[in-house]
């Protein structure tokens, strides 16, 4: 009896770490993956032009560049998004997607941006990770839409924090699998990207804005034709003197709340996806009289 029940445990947690490794809310196709990195390269380029361009280009010197790029990626973000949904997501995905994105939503506004709290950003790894890199990119996009939304803080650089979220939360799911990184191992990664993850997204930020400054101030302001050395100078300066205090208190809270909640939601998280068994088609018959 005891042989029996024992047996019953392993094969019953062996099927939960079956269904951890293969259930996933998005099966990412071939034109889910070519689209994620069209949108990746194009927003790369978005970020870094100020960097990338060369001196002799006229992109260089155009003023009109950081609103060409906010007026392109939001046409991007939807061709890419609704190209994920065509290839994936079902009823039962949307309704996840719908109830973490409202709670990203909801919890984004509770530190109000001050000095850089901003707990969602746990929320959105340990969803990427549960749930995988094609499900992380529409939800991190979709939670910084609502989240702007809610907050009134629509503007040029919505959809580039959006960009920046789906890359934070597509990351996640893109670390080593639960089979190879279990416990305590697989909190400390997390919360180790979290952080890292917290960082690079306001420093991705700053290049966005950075060149709206131009002409405040010469030593951290971008300078259209300059050099890379020069100008990637400047930048770092703007970063340690403008966003440096919001980018620490951000990974320390991405890192406190990983640690403290990360074993019951990633529980709860993966006892949902199981249930939700989204790799399980749905079929209608006839009632059984």
């Amino acid at each position: 009896m005891n042989t029996s029940r024992a047996f019953g445990a392993t094969e019953t947690a062996g099927t939960a770490r079956a269904a951890d490794r293969q259930a996933k809310a998005i099966r990412l196709g071939p034109r889910s993956v070519a689209a994620l990195v069209l949108i990746s390269v194009i927003g790369v380029a978005a970020f870094g032009w100020p960097l990338l361009a060369d001196s002799a280009s006229g992109l260089a010197h155009s003023k009109d560049a950081p609103w060409l790029f906010a007026a392109l990626l939001p046409l991007l973000l939807a061709v890419v998004v609704a190209t994920i949904a065509d290839t994936g997501l079902d009823a039962k995905a949307i309704a996840m997607l719908g109830v973490l994105a409202a709670a990203g939503a909801a919890l984004r506004p509770l530190g109000a941006g001050t000095a850089g709290i901003e707990p969602m950003f746990f929320l959105m790894v340990l969803s990427g990770r549960v749930l995988g890199p094609g499900f992380g990119f529409v939800l991190g996009a979709v939670s910084m839409f609502a989240s702007a939304l809610l907050t009134g803080g629509v503007g040029p650089w919505m959809p580039f924090q959006m960009l920046s979220m789906g890359w934070v939360s597509m990351g996640a799911g893109l670390l080593p699998g639960p089979d190879r990184m279990r416990g305590r191992r697989e909190l400390a990664m997390l919360a180790a990207y979290g952080a890292v993850a917290s960082l690079l997204y306001g420093t991705v930020m700053n290049l966005q804005g950075w060149p709206y400054i131009g002409g405040l101030t010469s030593g951290v302001s971008f300078v259209p034709g300059d050099p890379l050395p020069d100008n990637l100078a400047r930048f770092i300066a703007y970063c340690l003197a403008t966003s440096l205090g919001w980018d620490l208190p951000r990974a320390v809270v991405t890192i406190t709340l990983t640690l403290a909640l990360g074993p019951t939601l990633l529980k709860a998280l993966r006892r949902a996806t199981r249930r939700a068994a989204f790799d399980t088609p749905v079929e209608f018959t006839d009632p059984t009289p």
